[in-house]
């Protein structure tokens, strides 16, 4: 008899090790070139509790505790719950397999239970990836935070989120790091540039922040620098990274193309999402794709979507699963209504010059001069001062050219200037009053019930920021605002001078139902990623881009998942009837681009397959070179369609490529349980922990409604400095000068869904004052740390229950070479002495009655004394059993990994031999990380590590 442990020597994570005469458990295993292995543990026994520390295998003397020397000692308490809390609490600890594929946490989340968010979770962990990584590219609104959230939680508990990187744009940092917190209980810790300046005073000087922080978000602009957190990245790797809006990877030798790379080389699981994920080239998403897998794709000329299918997933509003989950969750969208605005004199006197020197009535060649032709039209149909600006900065331009001698054709810019000063004195014409848009716009908003006092939302968009600016300045005053009240009634939003903190407030404030802010005004900066749909249902086009995808954006931001109200759309239309008969106001471009999208989302849900183009700026420069070449917006979407027939992989991979079949079940992990529910486990938990009297040690307080209100001790207070700052400052978590640390908690989804609403629509802060516990919540692991230290070194419970003979509940475990596990089966072992058998554990402890109504009988010194005789016997017998299984479990492990190993060579024979030298390096070094990843994930061949939880006995 003997331990006989894996290559990992037994350290797996869950496992317990003693170290300098103290007790730990282990978290996290990885091998290191020179020192063996190197464990992080915590510490369980009384002088090392909750100190984290790391140990390395040749350094330290590391002892895994021996099975076969399991002390068995008797449960006291009340129905045996010490000895059921110790079971269910090692359950909790020990990670999810690598061959468990099925959701262990989907009911567990504040959120309405949707199918279809499920299953980017379900694709990621499925045996066809080595790696969980994934491209989610859901269409706008559909909550690709949510399914994000899911399988971060998943990972974590498998052992695959430790640590965690999250990247996003830096106006909505704080609206993803509150739905990861409030909905998931996962804490991000933000260093945007407030963030980097407290970590500057919570962390020693030159410390890396990665290292200091395990779980961060932080924005795309800041992580890119490479003088403030490049050489942090390059020593840190990860368990999951997130990249929002993943499109703008893309560009190969861009700064963030260049951040993408360095960081998927660092990480094991990869989360990109985009709900524009490419630019219609197929290179181009080809080497987004190879972010996830290198060996996906071989020729990036001529793949296909099954080639991708492991990787991507695309649902619209409409696909059937979609539609049929958010039935009563999300309100059907309301109407686009064109606003006809007609032209004033003044605004005519302006088109007629557009018209007459620079816009040509005949298809032209495009040239420099022909399209800023176009971008001056552009200006003018956002406003009068738009166009003013624009006619300065090329005026200043071609002038600046001409003293500098730079010039190509002097007689040519010299014409532009003369024409450029007729417009503009044309355009300076145009006063406040003469302004047709102002005036429908002002029309339309007192029509809803925007005035002082009143409680609805606008949210009015405008591509220029010299519009937004003088939007801001001559609305309230339209409206009827005062000049006290259009300080707090209305914003705007641009990027373009306002740094991260104050669009974040901005974004923050609107989503607020008791602050004041009626009208938001902004730029398309808020037409990726935010959410402004939670007081707000109207929204208005002041001007319209030259872009389905981009009106389609706008939209997105109020029509989204949980949108109460049926959100309303309109659009203002310039309208000017020349002279010649010619159109070039808003019916020209914006009034179709209106109406196509609507039509496209009422069909397929997006408007990319009308276009037949994925990126804003190219399909706008695109319509513009049509219109310069004499079509019409109808043929210019024609004939962008037909030069990719049927969609080519592009095409089809804006379907539904990806996506599971419809309807079909999510699969769930089957694991033990002792309790009814985690609400059972931490009620009883915190009995046992403070021997009955929580309400006293902890000052805990429970309301009729699901409120647990309790002060957090000084071990907890440490673990919840990883909280997000706002929500630890705002709800006096840590407490402060003039208060005691409080947390409110509950397990009640509509005591935290109301508290969070109320969050919403508070005046003050957008954090709940109730913390949804969810089963990766820090209070709960914890709590959980607390439960394993109830019973002594090396012991295991001996429990009263309705069995026949004895039976003892056994954990094993086969680890892959990193020392994850691969393998963990939870037995049941029966049949001693004699020839001993195995049954599932799950099913013992229901048939044996091991739960809150056992009759918690004690068992007497001589049935413990016999039970401990037998240990070496049911440690042998389950041993036996799992070494009988071995073919088995090594046949779901290496299966998918040889079907990957298979692709991987072909990938390499395809691909290598015509590689240039520089690609045929970076080609190699990808093909060798691969392959050593496929390795790395294989069992290790040694004997099963195996844990005495406890043990049954159903003698009197």
């Amino acid at each position: 008899m003997g331990t006989a442990q894996g290559s990992s020597g037994g350290f797996a994570p869950g496992a317990q090790v003693v170290v300098r005469d103290e007790e730990w458990l282990v978290r996290r295993v990885d091998p290191t070139d020179h020192d063996g292995w190197r464990i992080e543990a915590t510490g369980v026994s009384d002088l090392v509790r909750d100190t984290d520390a790391v140990f390395y295998e040749k350094l330290d003397d590391i002892q895994v505790l021996d099975p076969y020397e399991t002390k068995l000692v008797p449960d006291h308490s009340s129905r045996h719950r010490c000895g059921r809390l110790y079971v269910e609490a090692v359950i909790r600890k020990s990670f999810l397999p690598q061959v468990e594929r099925g959701l262990a946490l989907a009911d567990n989340f504040l959120m309405d239970s949707q199918t279809h968010q499920l299953r980017p979770a379900e694709l990621a962990l499925s045996m066809r990836n080595p790696q969980p990584r994934l491209l989610i590219a859901d269409v706008v609104g559909l909550g690709k935070t949510l399914e994000i959230g899911i399988l971060l939680a998943e990972l974590i508990r498998r052992g695959r989120g430790e640590r965690i990187l999250v990247v996003t744009p830096q106006h909505v940092l704080e609206q993803f790091q509150r739905e990861l917190w409030t909905r998931f209980g996962i804490p991000l810790v933000r260093l945007d540039s407030a963030g980097i300046q407290r970590v500057a005073r919570d962390i020693p000087a030159g410390q890396n922040p990665f290292a200091h922080f395990k779980r961060v978000i932080v924005s795309v602009d800041t992580l890119k620098n490479r003088d403030l957190y490049r050489h942090h990245l390059d020593a840190t790797s990860w368990d999951a990274v997130v990249i929002d809006e993943s499109h703008n990877l893309i560009n190969r030798g861009s700064q963030r193309n260049e951040l993408a790379r360095a960081l998927e080389g660092r990480t094991d699981a990869l989360i990109l999402a985009s709900a524009t994920p490419h630019n219609g080239d197929p290179k181009s998403f080809a080497e987004l794709i190879r972010l996830l897998d290198p060996a996906a794709i071989t020729d990036i000329d001529a793949y296909q979507p099954a080639d991708l299918e492991h990787l991507f997933i695309r649902r619209t509003k409409v696909s059937p699963e979609v539609r049929d989950s958010l039935t009563g969750v999300w309100a059907d969208r309301g109407p686009s209504l064109p606003v006809s605005a007609v032209a004033t004199a003044k605004e005519r006197a302006v088109f007629e010059l557009l018209a007459a020197e620079w816009i040509p009535a005949e298809g032209a060649s495009v040239s420099t001069r022909t399209l800023f032709a176009y971008t001056l039209l552009k200006a003018f149909l956002s406003s009068h001062v738009a166009l003013l600006e624009t006619i300065d900065s090329r005026t200043d331009s071609v002038t600046k050219a001409l003293a500098e001698d730079k010039s190509t054709d002097r007689a040519a810019d010299e014409r532009e200037l003369a024409a450029l000063a007729r417009l503009r004195d044309a355009a300076a014409q145009i006063t406040d009053a003469d302004s047709s848009k102002l005036a429908a716009l002002a029309e339309q908003l007192t029509a809803l019930g925007v005035a002082p006092g009143g409680q609805l939302r606008a949210v009015v968009f405008s591509e220029r920021i010299a519009t937004l600016k003088w939007l801001a300045k001559v609305l309230p005053t339209r409206l009827g605002f005062s000049d006290a009240q259009a300080t707090e009634g209305f914003a705007v939003l641009h990027a373009a001078s306002m740094s991260d903190q104050e669009q974040m407030r901005v974004i923050e404030r609107f989503g607020l139902r008791d602050d004041p802010l009626r009208v938001l005004i902004t730029g398309d900066v808020a037409s990726e990623g935010v959410n402004l749909h939670q007081q707000c249902h109207q929204l208005v086009h002041f001007d319209l881009p030259w872009s389905l995808i981009r009106i389609e954006q706008r939209n997105g931001r109020i029509d989204r998942y949980g949108q109460a109200h049926c959100p309303e759309f309109r659009a203002l239309i310039l309208t000017c009837d020349l002279d010649d008969g010619r159109i070039l106001d808003d019916r020209l471009v914006g009034e179709k681009l209106v109406e196509r999208e609507q039509q496209a989302h009422r069909a397929v849900g997006t408007a990319e397959a009308v276009t037949g183009l994925y990126r804003a700026d190219d399909e706008e420069k695109r319509l513009v070179r049509d219109l310069i070449r004499g079509r019409t917006v109808e043929q210019s979407l024609s004939e962008t369609q037909k030069e990719e027939p049927g969609g080519g992989v592009l095409g089809m991979l804006l379907g539904q490529i990806g996506s599971a079949p419809e309807h079909k079940a999510v699969p769930k992990a089957v694991i033990p349980r002792l309790f009814a529910s985690t609400a059972d486990y931490f009620d009883t938990a915190l009995q046992e922990v403070y021997s009955g009297s929580p309400e006293r040690v902890l000052n805990l307080v429970r309301d009729a409604d699901g409120a647990i209100g309790m002060t957090p001790p000084v071990d907890l207070q440490h673990r919840l400095r990883a909280l997000p700052d706002g929500y630890l400052r705002e709800r006096g978590i840590l407490g402060g000068r003039d208060q005691d640390p409080r947390m409110v908690l509950t397990f009640a989804k509509p005591l935290a869904a109301k508290s969070l609403k109320n969050a919403l629509d508070s005046k003050s802060s957008q954090w709940p004052t109730v913390s949804f516990l969810t089963d990766v919540h820090p209070v709960l692991d914890w709590l959980t740390d607390k439960v394993l230290v109830l019973l002594g070194r090396h012991e295991a419970p001996v429990m009263h229950a309705d069995v026949s003979e004895p039976v003892f509940l056994v954990q094993g475990t086969y680890a892959n070479v990193k020392g994850r596990p691969a393998v963990v089966e939870w037995m049941a072992v029966t049949g001693l002495p004699g020839a001993g058998t195995v049954q599932p554990m799950s099913q013992v402890i229901q048939t044996a009655g091991v739960g809150a109504d056992m009759d918690g009988l004690p068992v007497s010194a001589t049935a413990i004394a016999r039970l401990q005789d037998l240990v070496p016997q049911a440690i042998d017998t389950a041993a036996a059993h799992m070494e009988a299984r071995r073919a088995e479990y090594e046949k779901a492990v290496a299966g998918p990994l040889e079907a990957y190993r298979k692709r991987l060579n072909q990938w390499q024979q395809d691909t290598l031999p015509f590689a240039e030298d520089a690609a045929w390096r970076r080609l190699t070094r990808a093909a060798r990380e691969r392959a050593s990843l496929v390795d790395s994930l294989a069992t290790s061949g040694q004997p099963p590590m195996l844990r005495l939880l406890a043990a049954l006995e159903g003698g009197r």
